[in-house]
């Protein structure tokens, strides 16, 4: 299997293909050295952008051009956000037809599993049973080394579903899931090939709805919408959380849709992802030296020109993290794998391999997520030292309010997909509904501010160790509803 560690050397040239940058490195002594190195790449990269961003903002206090060029900022980021906000939506695509199954794309569906004895099951069973010929697919289970029950349950399945195979890693095996489904891609057949988490529940349909957006040639993947599993627990004040990435959920799929739109940057969110096998080889297969193989994807897709396409309806639906310290583990690593990428790729991001729009859009959103949150410390320093107002309050405030407008945005079209478009869909109580969550989920999303501005700041200062973290994953004894119907 080739190894798809990444190389941290800037010695690349634009003509270099992706699958030339993850290249391969046979001896084991080269590997580590390489590891090594290539963590040090990435902390020295992360301290210069630190350091960078903060004499840039305790410049913009110092010098009279500073208010002239946040005032520049904040136009330019929201003549991109008009832009967004006013692209015209896509239209849901039809389901594949039906059709002679020969001529159907061979899928291979893969779950990553480890200790998942609670759900793997549910899981299993579903992806068995959906609405696609048995002969054109088939389902991989990476058994990752589970210490549970996990190898005795998959056992028992594989006697009912003849479609499963199940592939059992050693306790010394590698990469974490990347290193998991880059082993299972060398097994498998399929054409097209679709990742889920051990936690999703997914709708018949599924495939037939996502096949469809790869007859477009220059697709290399298609990413599935993401619900909350227990949204239909959110009346007490226990589950504010779950509120919250409710909302998450639901500016994420705004604003992936809208991005597409203006020639932008899709994005894959891991679970519900489906890859093209061309798309996947000529990248050099998953990354295994990144905590967030699929942000790491996203990049190499669209720097190998192809596309990602996002599917609104139906939706995939996962478990959402109920205590505040599980939530900002999860952020951290998000955040810090997201922010790897940036560092990794940004000579071929400024070469311009993407295409102007892409640059354009992707440069827009790295500076909302990442050298905003990291400027506003030293912003207040210097506002509290010098007794003014933060000199980024202007284009602080616009992102709060693309945040709060996305938000309501995408609940508005989840509402109205669930209601059909129905009279129901454009009632006040509904529209009430959206608004007083995008308000909720507007003052739950002021957490990335530590996260990201704590993640852009340790990264810079501390080696670590890459760590793949598992979220555990409980299960529900929620009674099961259709997806189009889970998502209010």
């Amino acid at each position: 299997m080739p190894n798809s560690a990444w190389h941290d050397s800037d010695s690349y040239d634009d003509l270099e293909t992706i699958s030339s940058l993850v290249s391969d490195l046979s001896e084991s002594e080269d590997v580590s050295a390489h590891f090594y190195r290539g963590l040090a790449g990435r902390r020295q990269k992360a301290a210069a952008a630190l350091t960078i961003v903060w004499s840039g903002t305790i410049a913009l206090h110092l010098f009279s051009w500073g208010y002239w060029a946040v005032m520049a900022l904040t136009t330019m980021m929201g003549i991109h956000i008009l832009r967004l906000l006013t692209a015209r939506q896509q239209p849901l695509p039809e389901p594949l037809p039906e059709r002679d199954p020969a001529k159907l794309p061979f899928v291979s569906l893969m779950v990553a599993a480890k200790n998942e004895e609670t759900v793997i099951a549910s899981l299993v069973k579903a992806l068995c049973r959906v609405d696609y010929p048995a002969s054109r697919y088939e389902l991989w289970v990476i058994d990752d080394h589970s210490t549970d029950r996990t190898p005795q349950v998959l056992h028992q399945l594989q006697q009912e579903y003849p479609q499963l195979k199940v592939l059992t890693r050693s306790s010394d095996a590698g990469g974490g899931k990347s290193g998991a489904l880059n082993q299972a891609c060398a097994l498998a057949a399929g054409d097209i090939i679709g990742v889920f988490d051990a936690d999703a529940q997914i709708p018949s349909d599924m495939l037939r709805r996502v096949l469809t957006l790869f007859q477009q040639e220059q697709v290399g993947a298609v990413q599935m919408r993401k619900a909350i599993a227990q949204a239909e627990r959110t009346r007490h004040s226990s589950n504010l959380w779950i509120r919250g990435q409710m909302a998450e959920m639901a500016i994420d799929s705004f604003y992936q849709q809208q991005r597409i739109a203006i020639g932008g940057v899709g994005e894959l969110r891991g679970n519900g992802m489906f890859v093209r096998r061309a798309a996947l080889d000529q990248c050099g297969n998953w990354n295994e030296e990144t905590i967030t193989d699929d942000l790491d994807l996203t990049f190499r897709l669209h720097l190998a020109g192809w596309d990602i396409e996002f599917l609104m309806h139906p939706a995939v639906v996962e478990e959402g993290v109920t205590q505040a310290r599980g939530l900002w583990h999860q952020r951290n690593r998000w955040a810090e794998g997201g922010y790897q990428r940036y560092l990794d790729y940004w000579r071929l991001i400024i070469r311009n391999r993407l295409g102007l729009k892409k640059t354009i859009d992707l440069l827009a959103f790295f500076v909302l997520q990442y050298i905003l949150p990291t400027a506003t410390v030293p912003d207040l320093m210097m506002a509290i030292a010098r007794s003014r107002p933060p000199m980024l309050a202007p284009v602080t405030s616009l992102s709060v309010a693309m945040s709060m407008m996305g938000m309501y945005a995408g609940l508005r079209r989840i509402q109205a997909q669930r209601a059909k478009r129905s009279e129901r869909g454009r009632s006040p109580a509904l529209i009430w509904q959206a608004l007083h969550q995008a308000i909720l989920g507007t003052v739950y999303m002021v957490h990335w501010l530590p996260v990201m501005s704590s993640t852009t700041a340790r990264i810079s200062v501390r080696p670590k160790q890459l760590k793949w973290v598992k979220t555990a994953h409980h299960g529900t004894d929620e009674v099961w509803l259709d997806v189009s119907e889970q998502e209010g």
